[in-house]
């Protein structure tokens, strides 16, 4: 049965807000009438997106994976709008390029922000759902089951945000906190973009089956995975079809290795295959908070 009215009035929780489908889900919630803070990187975007909202919003510019930051957050939010009954945690960056060849440092901040930072943002606002006993949902990608080669530490950490959220739907079930995992498909977001500028990712991705490699509005995802929200669903599907591949899972693996094995040896034919560092505006906005570039160790956040 769908809660959306039970929403109204209510206080939702977004990461990774400034831009793309942490910006959608904000607007889409806000149509609910819930309260909303915005939590990411560039404080002008958050901004931007809180004054196009029709309810209170509050903005707060954080690292997701800065522990003291982010419950000094939790705190600001529950003071100024009450304790969360919905938290989204979006937050996440990508890189894509061969693993051997990777900028270590790059490659584990993808792992920091996606997944430690998904774990951050529950242990900060987990009192408050608690006490809403509230929902609170992780969004993972069709990457957590279809790992593609050329993007080992987005699909590492996609697969590690699905399995910690389902822990933590276990661990919180008595205490009614419904935890749910969004498995979201190619979405026309700024990152998405920025990868198709990339020969070889472009090219990978147009060697999927016609359907899957369709990216769909931010608009429409985003209303899909609202509509989790509303149901408090367990799992949610954006698109709707991605439940249909569940049953495949065992095979993703056989089916990717095969066609890479043809693909990539071409695809080098053409010159080597570089590092895209971090990937969209809003990896570029990641990079430049931290004060580093490719190659060079991370400065210390908060």
């Amino acid at each position: 049965m769908s809660q959306a009215g039970v929403l109204r009035g209510r206080t939702a929780v977004v990461t990774g807000a400034a831009r793309g489908l942490g910006a959608g889900l904000a607007r889409e919630l806000a149509r609910r009438g819930m309260r909303i803070a915005l939590l990411g990187r560039e404080r002008d975007r958050l901004e931007e997106t809180a004054r196009s909202l029709p309810v209170e919003a509050r903005c707060y510019a954080v690292d997701v994976t800065d522990d003291a930051a982010m419950d000094r957050a939790a705190r600001a939010v529950t003071d100024a709008l009450g304790a969360p009954s919905v938290v989204i945690a979006n937050a996440g960056i990508a890189e894509g390029g061969p693993f051997a060849s990777s900028d270590p440092a790059t490659w584990r901040r993808v792992i920091e922000v996606n997944l430690v930072g998904s774990a951050i943002t529950a242990r900060s606002f987990l009192p408050g759902l608690l006490s809403t006993r509230g929902y609170f949902l992780q969004i993972a990608s069709t990457a957590a089951f279809g790992s593609a080669p050329l993007m080992s530490a987005y699909c590492a950490s996609k697969a590690g945000v699905e399995s910690f959220a389902q822990s933590l739907r276990a661990e919180l079930a008595h205490q009614r906190v419904g935890v749910g995992i969004a498995y979201v498909h190619w979405t026309d977001t700024d990152m998405i973009r920025d990868a198709d500028q990339h020969t070889v990712l472009r090219e990978l991705r147009a060697h999927m089956p016609p359907g899957a490699r369709r990216t769909y509005p931010v608009t429409r995802i985003a209303a899909w995975v609202a509509r989790g929200v509303d149901h408090r669903s367990p799992t949610v599907y954006a698109p709707p079809w991605l439940r249909y591949v569940q049953p495949l899972r065992p095979f993703l693996p056989l089916a990717v290795t095969a066609v890479s094995r043809r693909t990539l040896p071409r695809l080098a034919e053409r010159g080597p295959v570089e590092p895209t560092g971090l990937l969209g505006a809003g990896g570029q906005a990641d990079q430049h908070a931290i004060g580093r570039t490719p190659g060079r160790p991370a400065a210390p956040s908060g």
